[in-house]
């Protein structure tokens, strides 16, 4: 099954990342208690989250202290989404992204909302193409598993392969956090 992309989902990235008290609190009632401290961060910390459209267009784009980084959304409650399943709709966007995003200096990442999960962190973030070569994105993408291939070079998402999303947040907050903390 290839993974879909439910506005639900998106809707759910976006208010997560955007710091929704509400959201965050919510989710991160069902991942273990060593990860909930980053989330409870967004709520102080948050993104601003813009919603993207069009059929090959990105989903999402994060923007905090002059960092920014595109996110296509997928959900599946199957473990791995192969991108030429169905009609290769999302092999077709995948190198469009690729095309697009290496043009302008960026880099794509892909948000895997495996369904169905209860006790563990169930958002996982993969790079989708190859990492900016300079600025403060490329150290973000520093570790980022990538999109797999298949044999015949084809997009795959193994969601156990990703990093955990809170594994995410906390480096871009390390990252781009002000010395001395909010507001120094």
């Amino acid at each position: 099954m290839v993974g879909r992309s439910f506005s639900g989902y998106e809707r759910e990235l976006r208010n997560l990342l955007e710091g929704d008290p509400s959201s965050v609190r919510s989710y991160a009632r069902s991942v273990p208690p060593t990860e909930r401290a980053e989330f409870e961060r967004l709520i102080d910390l948050p993104f601003l989250v813009i919603r993207g459209a069009g059929s090959l267009g990105l989903d999402l784009v994060a923007m905090r202290w002059g960092l920014s980084f595109p996110i296509e959304v997928k959900a599946s409650t199957e473990p791995v989404i192969r991108f030429t399943a169905a009609s290769g709709r999302a092999e077709a966007q995948l190198k469009a992204h690729r095309t697009a995003i290496g043009r302008a200096g960026l880099a794509v990442l892909y948000a895997y909302r495996r369904l169905g999960l209860r006790s563990e962190e169930s958002w996982r973030i993969f790079l989708g193409s190859e990492p900016p070569s300079s600025g403060v994105f490329r150290f973000l993408c520093r570790g980022l598993p990538r999109v797999g291939e298949t044999r015949e070079g084809n997009g795959i998402l193994r969601w156990e392969d990703g990093q955990r999303l809170s594994q995410f947040l906390e480096r871009a907050r390390l990252l781009m956090e002000p010395a001395g903390g909010v507001g120094a």
